[in-house]
């Protein structure tokens, strides 16, 4: 997409007001897992709230608890003790608001990129909606670039396009929430740069409410309206810190600002150590 397509598309879009009422809500949350009759403390309470079509993203070591906090968002586990709100209501199965985007593609090698996409779809279309779901497809398929790639196999595709791929699919149920963990934490830096364009373009237009994991500190601050550092395992928040950078914002240039090197030094000075410190699980 040309850069003065993307800047217009962006500034039609601009966040939308943060409403005062949590989308997501964690109260004194602590997660532990039993390894091998060993308990060990994965996440220490923490409280965090998240506001309708806020952008935060979560950064620590590895092993601080960043993915468990993702997983207990959508319902796939539960926290050891305290609450997981969303809109209010506790979070006590999986959670049908929210679309989940991992580290790994997940597509399936036997079918083209339409047919990975439309597998939600696929699922609950009666008969007579099928022309329209053939339609929602081809729209998303346009929306993330893969127009003349419908018909393509994923080894036919390059990694960013698959990437792409990915988020079509979680996109294309409309929902309301995104949850990503690290997804493009594999590409080169200049695909991962052309990713992260098009997901701030992607998540202003829908006002969609994000939950960012990610290692890379600048992908952290270019993104989020919020930052969330957290400490090496067990999990706590270091700090919280709002981004004022403007929007929209030119993911290609904002890493040569010097307000972006500020707040990248300061953020920095509160990771460093406990990057030192973070050890797998």
């Amino acid at each position: 997409m040309p850069s003065n397509t993307r800047n217009n598309l962006l500034r039609a879009v601009s966040k939308q007001p943060l409403e005062d009422t949590p989308k997501i809500r964690l109260t004194e949350v602590a997660k532990n897992f039993s390894v091998r009759g060993q308990d060990i403390e994965a996440l220490r309470p923490i409280n965090l709230e998240i506001r309708p079509c806020e952008f935060v993203a979560l950064v620590g070591p590895s092993g601080c608890g960043k993915s468990t906090i993702l997983n207990m968002v959508a319902g796939l586990m539960k926290p050891s003790s305290g609450a997981v709100l969303y809109d209010n209501k506790a979070v006590t199965e999986p959670n049908r608001n929210i679309g989940y985007m991992t580290q790994k593609d997940t597509l399936l090698p036997w079918r083209t990129t339409a047919q990975n996409i439309g597998i939600s779809l696929e699922l609950k279309c009666r008969a007579n909606e099928r022309g329209q779901a053939r339609d929602r497809i081809a729209q998303i398929i346009e929306l993330v670039g893969l127009k003349g790639f419908e018909h393509h196999y994923p080894s036919e595709l390059s990694g960013g396009m698959r990437k792409r791929v990915a988020l079509a699919r979680t996109l294309l149920y409309q929902p309301e929430t995104l949850l990503m963990d690290e997804p493009f934490g594999a590409l080169d830096a200049q695909l991962k740069l052309v990713m992260l364009d098009q997901l701030q373009r992607l998540t202003a237009t829908r006002h969609m409410t994000v939950l960012f994991v990610t290692h890379d500190l600048g992908e952290a601050i270019t993104l989020a309206d919020r930052v969330v550092v957290f400490g090496a395992r067990p999990g706590r928040i270091r700090t919280v810190r709002t981004i004022n950078l403007p929007r929209p914002r030119d993911v290609f240039k904002i890493r040569f600002t010097e307000a972006f090197a500020r707040i990248h030094e300061d953020l920095w000075d509160e990771l460093k150590d406990e990057v030192m410190q973070g050890s797998d699980v």
